[in-house]
């Protein structure tokens, strides 16, 4: 029962705090949708759009939108595809005479377009377009059951061999169940999704759009402005992920920590703590302990975990901690985490979608990515791109390489704004500086100091990115009046291992409360009987 009740408990708690992370995997941006959208009817024609009028309620605030399905090829090479059907949105601006429309695109891959926040600011003079990712938001969604249960590890280390062996034959599996379905995997790439946009954008009647993109979404967006130039106005990215960055580099992902544990020295309080941030995570990464109590501890799931609550700066401040309290014997934030794992991130993502568009983007069939995510002088390394990318040397997913000229930086005329943060461990400002933004005629960046990945973005200084955002939009030029530094905050209100000590205080309560109450009844009975006031059966003489 000790066990049962704890992890009752620590499973909402887990719950509750990754919640915040939204890791992948945006990567990963919001929970994966796995709600089928109906199959087009019998008659169904490509290209075919349907919608209905309606009312779209943000806030107090009712919006006249558009509610529609379009019908496109699953595969648009093969005049034989089979037609799937995705969800449209459009919300209509207050205004009688709007600028172009904003599409959206949002992050993943793997996860939803259909889940878009924050749009008052645009709607005042833009339509807002969302149109749902093909492979999570449509007919066909690409579910993996098989990779979701073996992402969930194996022999007590996510990231060992046994772990990487079977999520690689899972791969293959999912890969071989889907296609036997009749699934065309190579229909769901980011090419697909383009013309996907494409074919709303005519359906809509619009000449020329905005693009409004977080994470995964840029990708879309850059390569939609090497396709259709002509149609994109202007391009606003969030979180910038350039070609080849759907695998994390260990490298940048150390100089990061480096960059924090700078940071960390510079606050007096947080340096009575730990004199050395960098030195402390080492120290706990290179030795992980592998139990609290009775609890178990997977060093490669705490990693996992660790560097998807890096991506934003609030759940950085709350892994600190505990790795500083790690250090100091207290090991409980480790085995939260290590705990939180399977609750979360293995059915946070699509992960057919996510083979399918990752893998026809950016792998690399060269590189010996179970061995080179961890360099020795790394001591997180790059876990996440073990885990995505590592089991691929024991499976497969058969989908088609893009063509080369998608798969590296070309020059775009397209008007487009890079906004990253400068701690953003999904996708470092450093490499859209120096990857994507000499390839953009028109191209200038914004960088946000101590500032993490899109949530950071939107939510630091929101008046502040807001501001920049309507203003590029308006002019082409992004106003950055109200850009002021926002000083990273290690303080955390409740920790790590303070959760977890709640979390198993509460277990031991209910535990002693039930305990008591049954003596208390055993006792209460055992008296009554003695007094002869529960009578007994009668018998038959």
């Amino acid at each position: 029962m000790y066990n049962k009740q704890w992890n009752q408990f620590m499973e909402q708690t887990a719950k509750t705090i990754l919640l915040y992370a939204t890791i992948l995997i945006s990567g990963f941006g919001c929970s994966a949708n796995r709600h089928s959208h109906p199959a087009p009817p019998m008659d169904a024609r490509a290209e075919s759009f349907v919608s209905n009028a309606g009312i779209y309620e943000i806030g107090s605030e009712n919006y006249d939108a558009d509610f529609g399905t379009i019908t496109v090829p699953e595969n648009r090479k093969k005049s034989t595809s089979r037609l799937m059907t995705l969800p449209v949105l459009r919300i209509h601006a207050r205004t009688k005479s709007p600028a172009e429309p904003i599409f959206g695109l949002a992050g993943g891959p793997g996860q939803s377009n259909m889940s878009w926040g924050r749009l008052e600011s645009f709607l005042p003079d833009h339509d807002f377009v969302i149109v749902g990712y093909r492979g999570v938001d449509g007919s066909t969604v690409l579910h993996l059951p098989e990779v979701e249960k073996a992402f969930k590890g194996e022999e007590d280390d996510l990231l060992g061999e046994a772990s990487m062996r079977s999520i690689g034959q899972a791969w293959s599996a999912g890969a071989q169940r889907l296609t036997a379905q009749g699934i065309d995997l190579n229909g769901y790439t980011i090419l697909e999704v383009i013309e996907d946009m494409e074919s709303v954008r005519r359906a809509l009647g619009y000449e020329r759009i905005h693009l409004l993109s977080e994470s995964y979404g840029t990708r879309v967006a850059y390569l939609y402005g090497l396709t259709y130039p002509a149609r994109i106005s202007r391009s606003a990215m969030i979180g910038v992920n350039p070609p080849g960055h759907f695998v994390w580099d260990p490298g940048m992902i150390d100089a990061q920590l480096r960059h924090y544990a700078a940071l960390w020295s510079k606050d007096s309080l947080m340096s009575l703590r730990s004199q050395d941030l960098y030195a402390t995570m080492r120290t706990v990464l290179s030795a992980m302990p592998r139990k609290w109590l009775l609890f178990s501890i997977d060093p490669g799931k705490v990693k996992t975990v660790t560097f998807s609550l890096l991506f934003h700066r609030a759940t950085a401040a709350m892994v600190f901690d505990a790795y500083v309290a790690a250090e100091q014997g207290d090991p409980s934030g480790l085995a939260l985490m290590s705990f939180a794992y399977d609750y979360v991130l293995p059915s946070m993502i699509n992960w057919g979608d996510l083979g399918s568009k990752a893998v026809s983007a950016d792998f690399d069939s060269t590189q010996d990515y179970l061995n080179d995510m961890e360099p020795p002088n790394a001591p997180l390394g790059s876990p996440l791109s073990k885990l995505l990318w590592g089991p691929l040397r024991y499976g497969r997913w058969p989908t088609q390489q893009l063509p080369e000229t998608f798969r590296k930086p070309r020059e775009s005329d397209v008007e487009t704004l890079l906004l990253s943060g400068n701690v953003d461990f999904s996708t470092p400002a450093e490499f859209a500086t120096s990857e994507l933004l000499p390839f953009l005629r028109h191209g200038r960046q914004i960088i946000l100091s101590e500032c993490g990945h899109v949530n950071d973005v939107w939510d630091v200084r929101p008046e502040n990115t807001r501001h920049i955002l309507t203003s590029f939009y308006k002019t082409g030029v992004p106003d950055t009046s109200m850009n002021e530094y926002a000083p990273m905050d290690f303080h955390v209100s409740w920790s790590f291992p303070a959760l977890a000590k709640v979390g198993l205080g509460t277990c031991v309560f209910i535990i002693a409360a039930i305990t008591g109450g049954v003596v208390w009844w055993r006792r209460s009975r055992k008296a009554s009987k003695a007094k002869g006031l529960i009578s007994r059966p009668a018998t038959n003489s």
